[in-house]
């Protein structure tokens, strides 16, 4: 099931995507208060959806589509994520576990991360694996619906999309997380910044990132295919790369990448929202692409429904004032 946040004339909406058009969910304005219902009624968003969806329906693109999962507070929405998770395509692959044999001591503390994950990264049910690299974003303001511009600061070095897939959470009354679904997603970074020191990748992921345009519910398919695009100001396709993603294609669980996010207590608040990252392996960067403003990222994913895209722009940042009081 696709769930898709809208705005329409007579206000919002969350509906069930059908192929081209969206069938309205009569009762509930938003997922987060689907969500709230489903975790309050101990049923499963699905059949909470499904039992709700009336027969109204829309055309998809016809509505403004909202980023899948907010909340009306963003300061109550963190968006976080995991690095170095994902094992990539299989020359890439190869590569890779080439970089990560031998002496662990000769490694760099990325390629150690990485190993960590390799060998530690899926372990059984129930239990805790190695901790992988973990950011943390922004809040809520930071993200971006599919079709809403991805802002970058003037001061940025580089603005490059990500394409990953996210966790959607809502934190229960229990103070317990519950994954409402899965949205693709743009992580968007300056990987100028971090590529000077990787102690500036908290600096260069402190960025928007766009999420959408549907959520799935339900379990992640173990295998995901994408496409991940940059088209230029006239609307063409100047790169192009394919990227997988799920469990299969990585070194950690979701369950471990989950464990090891919710382990903390700032982020089991009762009613707070979260978009958690999963890491990527493919990126524009990579291949010295450089985007510039008034160009689109395109990502998709035929798992997700529609494709994600949002256009490249630069804020000016005004320069904070510090007085003493």
């Amino acid at each position: 099931m696709l769930l898709v946040q809208f705005k329409s004339g007579d206000g919002r909406h969350v509906g069930i995507l059908e192929q081209d058009t969206i069938r309205v969910i009569d009762g509930y304005a938003t997922t987060y208060a689907l969500a709230q219902a489903a975790i309050r009624g101990k049923q499963k968003l699905a059949e909470l959806a499904q039992a709700a969806a009336g027969e109204k329906t829309v055309a998809f693109a016809d509505v403004t589509v909202l980023a899948p999962l907010d909340h009306e507070d963003p300061a109550h929405c963190y968006v976080t994520g995991t690095g170095l998770t994902h094992l990539g395509s299989a020359d890439a692959r190869d590569a890779m576990h080439k970089k990560i044999g031998g002496d662990v001591e000769t490694l760099s503390d990325s390629m150690k991360m990485f190993r960590l994950g390799v060998e530690g990264g899926k372990p059984a049910a129930g239990s805790a694996g190695a901790q992988p690299e973990w950011f943390y974003k922004g809040d809520g303001s930071i993200v971006a619906a599919s079709g809403e511009a991805l802002a970058m600061p003037d001061f940025a070095l580089d603005g490059g999309e990500e394409p990953e897939i996210a966790g959607l959470y809502v934190i229960g009354d229990d103070g317990q997380p519950y994954r409402v679904g899965y949205a693709i997603g743009n992580e968007f970074s300056d990987h100028v910044t971090e590529r000077q020191n990787y102690l500036y990748l908290a600096h260069s992921k402190l960025r928007a990132c766009g999420v959408g345009p549907a959520l799935l519910v339900g379990e992640l398919p173990e295998h995901i295919d994408g496409v991940s695009r940059i088209r230029g100001t006239d609307g063409q396709v100047r790169w192009e790369k394919a990227f997988v993603s799920g469990e299969k294609n990585m070194s950690h669980t979701i369950a471990n990448l989950e464990h090891h996010h919710f382990k903390y207590q700032l982020f089991k608040r009762p009613g707070d929202v979260h978009v958690h990252f999963f890491g990527t392996a493919t990126l524009s960067f990579a291949d010295n692409v450089q985007v510039a403003p008034g160009e689109t990222f395109e990502i998709e994913a035929p798992a997700f429904g529609p494709a994600l895209r949002n256009q490249l722009t630069v804020i000016e940042t005004q320069v904070a004032k510090v007085s003493a009081l």
